[in-house]
């Protein structure tokens, strides 16, 4: 098992916007005056496309899926918050916070990656919890050290710890559960997920430990990444605040592997931190601006990765 995958889906927007549903627990979204529905959707649209074809270009394997006109989806460029792909050819859904999220959900598109020749084995459905308000997004809720099958996730509206038991034990993982904070207007509230705050590669993890205050939480996070091997490369709040926590190991398809961020991740690491990561990999970085503000996520939200196993082909 490994921890990256070469193959990413990701969803091209058609109606990307700001998105009031998901606005009053994710503090990264911002209103940009004078940035029209039109525009914004625009702007999404040249920055996607753009990423794609940088991730295509270092041998990235990705299938993209363009969204529909109806139903309304602002936030269909995110996929990894309702759906997850397991080399068991498993693949999990999840409950989604908001009501206009909920419409993410498309069986086409577990047809489309069947179409590409992955297989799906079993569905693994938990959304029926949204009719009691308890919400699980996927890997924005949960960080998957799949090698050694740990679970890493930081409690707030849309991360409900008994669904994240109950996913533990339907995928054989275990759970490190704690609370991150952010400083809103001088209160201290929780983050709303995970992958915001924390990225896990392969021999290494990007966290920012000053977002988890409770003492006791905190040391057993760090014991928990430490005992496993991983070299912890500390962010600021400031850094997780230009979504520098929003990473992702990918592999190519030629065997390399690479950490992707945004621009705005990029540029706020120091060079340190950036040579503590290149030790490992390479970076690629591409400006999500316009996608960063409006939906308050970045690079790691706009890929789900695809671990699905391949159908051998009979020649």
């Amino acid at each position: 098992m490994k921890q990256y995958t070469d193959t990413l889906m990701m969803v091209q927007p058609v109606n990307f916007r700001y998105n009031a549903e998901t606005a009053c627990n994710n503090y990264y979204q911002k209103v940009i005056e004078g940035l029209t529905d039109d525009k914004a959707q625009k702007q999404a649209l040249e920055e996607f496309n753009y990423f794609v074809s940088k991730l295509r270009d270092n041998g990235v394997n990705v299938v993209v899926v363009e969204d529909t006109k109806s139903p309304d989806t602002p936030d269909s460029i995110f996929p990894n918050n309702w759906i997850s792909f397991h080399s068991s050819g498993d693949v999990g859904i999840y409950p989604m916070f908001a009501k206009n999220r909920r419409l993410e959900r498309r069986e086409d598109i577990l047809e489309a990656l069947e179409e590409n020749g992955f297989t799906i084995n079993n569905v693994v459905d938990y959304s029926e919890a949204e009719n009691d308000n308890l919400f699980l997004e996927g890997t924005g809720s949960m960080i998957l050290d799949r090698v050694n099958e740990k679970v890493y996730a930081s409690l707030s509206e849309r991360t409900d710890e008994d669904l994240l038991i109950e996913f533990c034990d339907d995928f054989e993982y275990t759970p490190v559960i704690f609370t991150s904070y952010q400083t809103v207007n001088g209160t201290r509230e929780p983050i709303y997920h995970t992958n915001v705050m924390m990225s896990i590669a392969d021999d290494y993890a990007v966290v920012c430990l000053d977002s988890i205050d409770d003492k006791k939480e905190k040391k057993a996070f760090a014991k928990s990444l430490k005992e496993d091997g991983k070299e912890i490369i500390p962010i600021s709040e400031d850094q997780v605040n230009r979504f520098a926590g929003n990473m992702l190991q990918v592999g190519s398809t030629d065997g390399k592997k690479f950490l992707v961020m945004s621009d705005s991740a990029f540029e706020s690491l120091h060079p340190e931190q950036i040579k503590a990561i290149e030790k490992y990999n390479p970076i690629i970085h591409s400006s999500l601006d316009t996608i960063e503000a409006c939906g308050g996520g970045s690079a790691r939200c706009m890929m789900a990765e695809v671990f699905l196993p391949k159908e051998m082909k009979i020649v």
